[in-house]
């Protein structure tokens, strides 16, 4: 995989992160016995927001390319994302409210949740918005944008498409997140998005076996792999559980062991703090193996929060913890062939 060029324009974002930032409810029960009175917390979410707040934690200068919207809770959101770290200059703004989960979990951990997300400011991000965004997109040197942004309207998808041709033509790197949704898409749309962005990609993530059952047909980490390199993405990375990562660089695919979080709370955001850790590494000159190393780590960490951006880990301690765990494998971050 190609790394994310030098040389940027003077001013130019490490990371850039594409998509929906939503309001997050995570109640104090499980939905289903969720009576009159229980007790609820107001957090502040989405696929970018988690993704562009491990960029910034990993040290990556970070900016937020979203469509808010008009109602009250515009302004405390957008204080998160500042405290964060995140530079919301670009954000845009819609006469409409702002997107919203309510999210619960149970007493195994299992975690439900419930959306409202029709007519949200964050799904009428198009490509008038990317046109206003053209000279970010070309000084930045990296893009994470995510399949659940390609499925909240055709006007996003149209984005997502133009962010991603726009980097990866100017020379810097993408990061795509399949994130398959099946309420906002089936696999059909879904396939066809893989398929148009997979040859702008940098590294493609996706999951086995949520995304890769529905958008390759398999339930195998390394045939996932393989199917996204056809595509045409230089670099794959396969989470397969909480414990195992399949990465293939373009030429060897590895199975790496993830560290594991002895007391998990809320895995919400995990795979998003993956993705933006690792872009971030990538972009701030860490090798593909080691940028994964810190992508696992962090995304372990993050888990010690409820909600999204619950914890947001220091890159003292996913530098720490990539290390240890290095150590204690004894892979120096190779990790196994798959043979």
């Amino acid at each position: 995989m190609a790394a994310p060029r030098d040389g940027r324009a003077t001013g130019g974002y490490d990371v850039l992160v594409l998509g929906e930032v939503l309001v997050e409810i995570h109640a104090d029960a499980a939905l289903r016995g969720a009576a009159p009175g229980t007790a609820a917390r107001i957090g502040y979410s989405g696929d970018a927001l988690n993704a562009a707040a491990a960029a910034a934690a990993a040290g990556a200068r970070t900016a937020l390319l979203a469509v808010v919207g008009d109602d009250d809770l515009t302004v405390p959101l957008l204080r998160r994302a500042t405290d964060l770290g995140i530079d919301v200059t670009p954000v845009r703004r819609a006469p409409r409210p702002n997107g919203a989960y309510l999210l619960a979990a149970d007493t195994e951990g299992d975690r439900a949740f419930v959306y409202w997300r029709a007519h949200s400011a964050g799904s009428t991000l198009g490509p008038q918005h990317v046109a206003s965004w053209h000279d970010l997109l070309t000084g930045t040197k990296t893009l994470v944008v995510s399949g659940i942004t390609g499925a909240l309207s055709r006007s996003s998808r149209a984005a997502l498409l133009a962010a991603a041709t726009t980097v990866h033509g100017a020379g810097g790197h993408v990061t795509y997140d399949a994130n398959f949704r099946s309420r906002l898409t089936g696999p059909r749309a879904a396939r066809a998005l893989l398929a148009r962005i997979a040859p702008l990609t940098g590294l493609l993530k996706t999951s086995c076996p949520a995304d890769a059952r529905a958008l390759l047909g398999t339930d195998d980490p390394g045939i996932a792999a393989e199917r996204c390199r056809a595509l045409g993405a230089a670099a794959v990375a396969v989470t397969a559980g909480a414990d195992r990562l399949l990465l293939h660089d373009g030429t060897t695919a590895r199975r790496l062991p993830v560290p594991v979080n002895p007391e998990p709370v809320d895995a919400t955001g995990a795979g998003d703090c993956f993705a933006g850790t690792t872009t971030a590494r990538l972009a701030l000159g860490d090798a593909l193996p080691e940028a994964v190393g810190h992508g696992m780590a962090a995304a372990s960490l993050s888990v010690s929060g409820r909600g999204g951006t619950g914890y947001v880990p220091p890159f003292t301690a996913t530098a720490a913890l990539a290390a240890a765990h290095r150590a204690a494998a004894g892979t120096g971050g190779d990790g196994d062939g798959d043979q």
